[in-house]
């Protein structure tokens, strides 16, 4: 599993947009990780999966609420990372209201998740296997906190556990 002061897997995640803008056209558009995280400080997080109750109600609802603070504390971007297709993380991104505030980027493959060794095996339950719930402050491409969940809990990896350690 990835660590603290580890740096993020050389992979690609796919966000999409809805309207052209700096260099990324309509649909999906592929974000190289290690690129998207030189120089900046993200606040990445990652869950289970798109439009499910707790990632919908509460995790990332809470991102988006702390945007301003998170910024704030010297915050660049905050990701939302979940083993999805671009075209679903765009629906969800927009019934969330995310738009400027949190990119909603797809793992689609779960390669992100894998490479982390950040995986959950919910075979069982009909969804295959996708991301665990956690997140982390990465500062230029590398882990400086990581938060990760007990199975079916949400208690460390939400947005003021980030903020405190952003502001740390």
């Amino acid at each position: 599993m990835i660590k603290v002061g580890d740096t993020l897997p050389e992979v690609t995640l796919m966000e999409y947009s809805e309207v052209e803008g700096e260099g990324c056209s309509i649909g999906p558009n592929p974000v190289k990780v290690a690129e998207a995280t030189k120089g900046k400080t993200i606040a990445l997080f990652a869950l289970p999966g798109a439009f499910t109750p707790t990632c919908s109600a509460k995790h990332v609802p809470g991102y988006v609420e702390k945007f301003n603070e998170l910024k704030g504390a010297g915050v660049d971007e905050i990701w939302c990372v979940s083993v999805n297709d671009a075209f679903v993380m765009g629906a969800w991104a927009r019934e969330q209201n995310s738009a400027g505030k949190v990119r909603m980027l797809a793992d689609g493959s779960g390669e992100f998740a894998k490479a982390t060794g950040l995986t959950l095996d919910l075979t069982a339950r009909g969804m295959g296997v996708r991301s665990n719930r956690y997140s982390m402050l990465v500062k230029d491409g590398k882990v400086a906190a990581l938060n990760v969940e007990a199975p079916g809990k949400f208690e460390v990896s939400d947005a003021g556990t980030m903020l405190s350690q952003a502001r740390g």
